[in-house]
């Protein structure tokens, strides 16, 4: 959580996406790091798990940041654009289905929601591991990456965290 809290305080963000909402925790960290008009739209596959965010959400008081869209992610981020009006993503989150990270961070490249300065923040790259989106993203001349060792919540398990900064 500060892992993530520090990045967003570093990105100051306009537009933020989640991937991955599952009980809400990451979005209502993220929304209440948010300047004035500043939003995230978090993405949640599961239909129960995303009445439970939307909950959360409320209860934290930060509905009015924070737009969830129930749905695949590989569905969602095409319609950024036209359906959601967004322009470029200023940090994304990446905390759903770990096999979905590459997938997902092309299809970010690919509708040009990426801009020069944008941040990818993935979590949980060892337990249970993203080895695909690491091998990607580090040898990507178009990212500069950062690792941040962390421990899986709640456990002494070593994990980490990988922030890219898109670089255009």
């Amino acid at each position: 959580g500060l892992i993530l809290d520090k990045t967003v305080e570093e990105v100051n963000p306009s537009i933020a996406l989640e991937l991955g909402t599952y009980c809400g925790y990451s979005a209502v960290r993220i929304a209440r790091l948010l300047k004035a008009g500043a939003y995230l739209l978090t993405v949640e596959l599961n239909p129960e798990v995303a009445a439970i965010a939307k909950q959360i959400i409320e209860f934290a008081g930060v509905q009015d940041k924070v737009k969830l869209l129930e749905g695949p992610s590989q569905e969602i981020i095409p319609q950024l654009k036209k359906k959601y009006e967004v322009d470029t993503l200023d940090f994304v989150f990446l905390d759903h289905w770990k096999d979905r990270y590459t997938p997902d961070t092309i299809l970010l490249q690919e509708c040009n929601l990426l801009r020069k300065g944008s941040v990818l923040l993935a979590d949980n790259i060892i337990v249970p591991g993203a080895p695909e989106f690491i091998k990607y993203i580090r040898n990507n001349p178009r990212f500069q990456c950062t690792n941040y060792p962390s421990h899986l919540e709640y456990m002494q398990v070593e994990d980490a965290m990988e922030k890219a900064v898109f670089l255009g």
